[in-house]
């Protein structure tokens, strides 16, 4: 009776399938990384053109002026901001809902960026910053929010961006313009592949991958002008 023999791989030729997978993922991976973070950016931009238009919605209800950067209850733990509204609470996390831009938004609710993940102190957060400097005004810096007719080059002028600061990059809800004394914790985030996104008065959100005043300390952050001219209610 003859006896029949399996054919099998040896094993070279095993550790050559190996070293061929090996390959094609050190080829593939990085491009389905890519792919997914622009898959990602695609959703980010229209987050913004979603709080683009919520904003200028809130402007049209209000004579022409646009949404507030925040303002204080009777008590300074009732915080009112564009983003949320919270109750701050003594060693515990606050009570929070949608904030004043959260009425003109799709479902009452203001998306978040799915590329952010970093601290935010208990403190909700969208991954995106509303321009304080210029735009929406600062109570502590005794500064209102502009009107829309004050803003003269609004389809040059940032509203909205992806926000950041520090290394790690750390949350913030508030974009401040390179001569605001507070710029350092109100950076711009280029998290998507050295971009970032960013909604402009007009309505329009785009990316942009130009970084300004960059630091070898904090690498993915940084300013969208040299200068505040990205950032202010002037002619450009």
């Amino acid at each position: 009776m003859e006896t029949k023999i399996r054919a099998g791989f040896t094993l070279i030729e095993l550790l050559i399938v190996i070293a061929v997978i090996a390959i094609l993922a050190a080829i593939l991976f990085p491009v389905f990384a890519q792919a997914r973070e622009k898959a990602r950016q695609t959703t980010c931009l229209s987050n913004l053109r979603q709080i683009g238009m919520a904003w200028t919605l809130y402007a049209q209800d209000y004579d022409e002026n646009v949404c507030p950067s925040y303002y204080y209850g009777k008590n300074t733990d009732q915080e009112n901001a564009w983003d949320f509204r919270l109750t701050w609470r003594a060693g515990a996390k606050p009570d929070w809902k949608f904030g004043l831009l959260g009425d003109y938004a799709k479902a009452g609710a203001l998306n978040r960026c799915p590329s952010f993940a970093g601290e935010a102190w208990g403190r909700p957060y969208t991954g995106y910053a509303y321009n304080a400097t210029y735009v929406g005004g600062d109570v502590w810096a005794g500064t209102s929010p502009c009107a829309l007719a004050q803003m003269l080059a609004p389809a040059k002028t940032a509203v909205f961006a992806d926000g950041g600061f520090g290394d790690p990059v750390a949350a913030e809800n508030y974009l401040r313009a390179p001569s605001d004394p507070l710029y350092g914790a109100g950076q711009v985030h280029f998290r998507h592949h050295k971009s970032a996104s960013v909604s402009y008065g007009d309505g329009h959100a785009k990316a942009t991958t130009r970084r300004c005043l960059g630091s070898p300390y904090e690498l993915e952050v940084g300013a969208l002008s040299e200068d505040d001219s990205a950032y202010n209610l002037e002619e450009k």
